[in-house]
C-alpha cells in the first residue's frame, strides 16, 4: 500500500515533499483546494477527481509515497500572487494539479478525473 500523507498550506508542503524526496521512491502530489467544515473541497473538479486518484492509487507500488495538499480556500486560491501559483517549484495554473514529483509529469484539472490518464501517471 503506498505511503499517504496530508498537509494543508505552502510551507508544511515544502518541509513533507522535501522529506519524502529524500528516499528513492516515486512521490505524487496532489494539489487540491481546502476542505470545508463538512470535509469536501471548495473546489468541484477536486471534489470529482479525489475518488478516482484514490481508486488508482491501490495499483501503486509499495515503494511510492502519496502527498494531498489543500492549497488553501477559495479566496486564498484566487489570489494571483497566491505562493502556489507564483513558486517556480509548484507554478500551479489549476486545482487539482496531480504531479509526480521531481518530473514535467502532471495532470490538471479535469484530467485528474479521467482514470486511464491517471494510472498512466502512477504507472510510468
Amino acid at each position: 500500500m503506498v505511503q499517504k500523507f496530508q498537509v494543508e498550506g505552502y510551507e508544511a508542503f515544502k518541509a513533507k515533499v522535501e522529506e519524502l524526496a529524500k528516499g528513492d521512491k516515486d512521490v505524487f502530489v496532489l494539489f487540491s483546494g481546502s476542505k470545508d467544515s463538512n470535509g469536501e473541497s471548495w473546489c468541484p473538479d477536486c471534489v470529482v477527481a479525489y475518488p478516482v486518484i484514490q481508486d488508482c492509487l491501490k495499483t501503486v507500488s509499495d515503494e511510492a509515497s502519496f502527498l494531498y495538499v489543500e492549497v488553501g480556500d477559495r479566496t486564498f486560491w484566487k489570489d494571483p500572487k497566491c505562493i502556489f501559483r507564483t513558486e517556480t517549484e509548484t507554478k500551479l495554473k489549476s486545482v487539482p494539479t496531480l504531479v509526480k514529483w521531481g518530473t514535467p509529469e502532471r495532470l490538471e484539472e479535469g484530467q485528474c478525473a479521467d482514470r486511464n490518464l491517471v494510472n498512466m501517471l502512477f504507472e510510468e
